[in-house]
This record gives C-alpha cells, sequence and structure tokens, in this order.
C-alpha cells in the first residue's frame, strides 16, 4: 500500500467517503501531517506552520462527527494556503484566509458530501467565515445534529453559572462568569481559568464542592 492509499484508510474514518480522495491529495499536494488529536475543549483543530524543516502540521480533535471534521479540516487546510501564498505577516483570519477558505470548500458544497441543511448552512456561513464555527450559531447546531456519540452533553450556554461540568477529555469546571460569547471557567484540580464558548459541549456533574 502506497502513502496515498494509507492516507485514504486513515481519512475515510473521520470524513465522507465522497471527499477522502480529494482531501488525501491535498496532503500530497500541500505536504502537511495530520494529526489526530484528543478533544480539545477550546478548539476544534489548528494549524502549524513548519520549523526547523518539519512539515507543516494540522491537528484535528478525534471526536468531530464527519461533517465537523471535514469542516474544520478545510478550515485548516485554508491556514496552510494562506501561509504558502502571502507568507506569516496576515491576520490569522482576516481576506487572505477567507479568500482561500472560500476557494478550497467549494468543491464539498454538493449533496454527494453534505446534507442540504448542512451545504445551506455553509452557504450563508461562506460569505464572511468566522475564526470558529462556533462563532456562527446556525452552522453550529446544524453540524451538531448529526452527532452519534454525544446523547449526554450539554451546551455549556444552558448550564447555570457555578454548575460543575466536565470535557470530553474528563478535565472538570466550575462555570463562573459570562464574557460576551464565552464564560471564565475555572478548572477544578489546579485552580486555573480558561475562557470556554457558550457553544462547547460539556457534561455537567452532579457533585458538591463542599
Amino acid at each position: 500500500m502506497n502513502q496515498l492509499e494509507r492516507n485514504k484508510s486513515v481519512l475515510v474514518k473521520y470524513i465522507p467517503e465522497s471527499a477522502v480522495n480529494t482531501i488525501a491529495e491535498w496532503v500530497y499536494l500541500f505536504d502537511f501531517k495530520l494529526k489526530i488529536k484528543r478533544s480539545r475543549a477550546s478548539k476544534y483543530g489548528d494549524y502549524r506552520p513548519p520549523v526547523k524543516g518539519q512539515n507543516h502540521l494540522i491537528t484535528i480533535n478525534h471526536d468531530l462527527n464527519k461533517y465537523a471534521f471535514l469542516v474544520t479540516l478545510v478550515h485548516e487546510i485554508a491556514h496552510l494556503s494562506a501561509w504558502k501564498k502571502y507568507g506569516d505577516h496576515i491576520q490569522s483570519h482576516g481576506r487572505e484566509w477567507k479568500q482561500e477558505y472560500r476557494i478550497l470548500l467549494q468543491p464539498f458544497l454538493n449533496e454527494t458530501v453534505f446534507p442540504d441543511d448542512i451545504i445551506s448552512s455553509l452557504k450563508a456561513y461562506m460569505v464572511d467565515p468566522a475564526a470558529s464555527v462556533c462563532n456562527d450559531t446556525r452552522l453550529f447546531r446544524v453540524l451538531n445534529k448529526y452527532n452519534t456519540n454525544a446523547t449526554d452533553l450539554h451546551l455549556l450556554e444552558d448550564l447555570p453559572l457555578q454548575a460543575i461540568f466536565e470535557t470530553t477529555n474528563n478535565e472538570k469546571f466550575i462555570k463562573q462568569k459570562k464574557y460576551r460569547t464565552r464564560y471564565l471557567c475555572t478548572k477544578i484540580s489546579t485552580k486555573e481559568e480558561y475562557l470556554f464558548h457558550g457553544l462547547s459541549q460539556v457534561k455537567p456533574v452532579k457533585e458538591s464542592l463542599n
């Protein structure tokens, strides 16, 4: 099995099958390393430019449904493409990235890849794509309709203040005050403070702090 076929065998586990060939070719074309990571409450994916002779690196959370995984992966590939075209002196989610994201996502906006409701939401989102799909409530909620393994999870915004919750990587936090679309939360084990988007999916924990 050559590298292209190995890439396809991995990708088919995470994205719609009809998108596998294109993404596998992009892995080769853009020359990046894709790492599947454990769930991170603060982000779904990220991109890191090459350092010290290493490849471009893209990481994506393992527990995203196949549609959210593909949308996130294209988001990060757009960062890579913008970096190659314009260098590292552009805004992270500025006009150059937006342009690359629109171009790269376009081949997937059809019913062989996405259901109709996701296509409709993506087209609206792509008018002015945001730094995260969490910032687009309509798209976020439509993508989450297709989750199959998150029946015990709730949106952080739906929990009361001072509620204790657990992230998908089993870390416990207390929900504190709200800052616009995010909530200040305290990690119970270390007392460190983190900002979580209100649409973060978390598991409520019924326990007392006393």
